[in-house]
């Protein structure tokens, strides 16, 4: 089995795991077709989860069984990244080609009022499309934001620098377990990651700190959600500055969650925390 191959077939498994009927649909926009996998009941809020860089949308099959039980969940494979969207259309060059692919999404979808929430990468997007078009969403939850309110750690971007130049399921696999501290208690999951090393991705967007004046004036309901032991950035940091630049956000924090393992690693309490902001 060839590289794509493989790693397609692990990003089956784990949605395989979902625990609840899913349908996936490709939807059209200026850039491609989106892969997104829906579940939940069809009069729920609708409730658009974007996964972080390199993940994909299978990333949620810890969450999507209590965030499904009162909400319509579109959990989407992100444009330009890794998964099963096909980025064959417009290019992707900043923030504004990925409102445009999310308004889209919207469109077709008919998801205005839907609620959104973004981890990571996903976590960026989102907020760019808070800021952007505030009047098409809910509330926005956003779970150990990447460059939003503060810059990545140096030593992060230093462990992360093998694996973007040469990656392989090993270097993978050792960056995962210094930022988390161990290695996934799923298999499959663990799988999937090894087999991400390969996958094909277009274009992931270099991530532009939004402006204050921006981020000041945003009306949108927002939950800012911090991993504890995150090495992607200083979380003290981050948890001032969204407090100072967005004064209207609850702030929050995991004390032993890592950054990515975040949405898998203690999902009880990640899906008991969003879905009280939700609700």
């Amino acid at each position: 089995m060839g590289s794509e191959a493989a790693f397609l077939s692990a990003y089956d498994t784990v949605l395989r795991q979902w625990p609840l009927e899913v349908e996936s649909v490709d939807v059209p926009s200026p850039h491609g077709s989106t892969r997104v996998h829906i579940s939940g009941p069809r009069n729920g809020t609708p409730l658009v989860l974007l996964p972080g860089g390199g993940t994909t949308s299978v990333v949620w099959f810890a969450n999507v069984g209590a965030l499904a039980a009162g909400h319509r969940v579109y959990a989407p494979d992100l444009m330009g990244d890794i998964g099963r969207s096909v980025h064959d259309g417009v290019p992707l060059r900043g923030a504004e080609d990925l409102v445009t692919w999310l308004d889209a999404l919207f469109d077709e979808l008919s998801l205005d009022g839907a609620h959104l929430c973004g981890h990571s990468y996903g976590a960026w997007i989102a907020l760019n499309y808070a800021l952007r078009a505030p009047h098409r969403i809910g509330r926005l939850a956003l779970l150990d934001p990447t460059n939003c309110f503060a810059g990545m750690s140096l030593g992060y971007l230093l462990h992360a620098l093998p694996m973007l130049l040469s990656p392989s399921a090993e270097r993978m696999e050792a960056f995962y377990r210094w930022e988390t501290g161990g290695t996934p208690e799923d298999p499959a999951w663990q799988a999937f990651l090894g087999s991400t090393a390969d996958a094909r991705r277009s274009k992931v967007v270099a991530m532009r700190r939004p402006r204050r004046g921006e981020l000041q004036a945003c009306t949108v309901p927002a939950l800012v959600l911090l991993a504890g032991r995150s090495r992607a950035h200083n979380v003290r940091r981050v948890a001032t500055e969204a407090r100072r630049l967005m004064p209207g956000a609850s702030v929050d924090l995991l004390p032993n969650a890592s950054h990515h393992s975040l949405p898998t690693e203690q999902p009880a309490e990640l899906n008991r925390l969003l879905t009280r902001f939700l609700a």
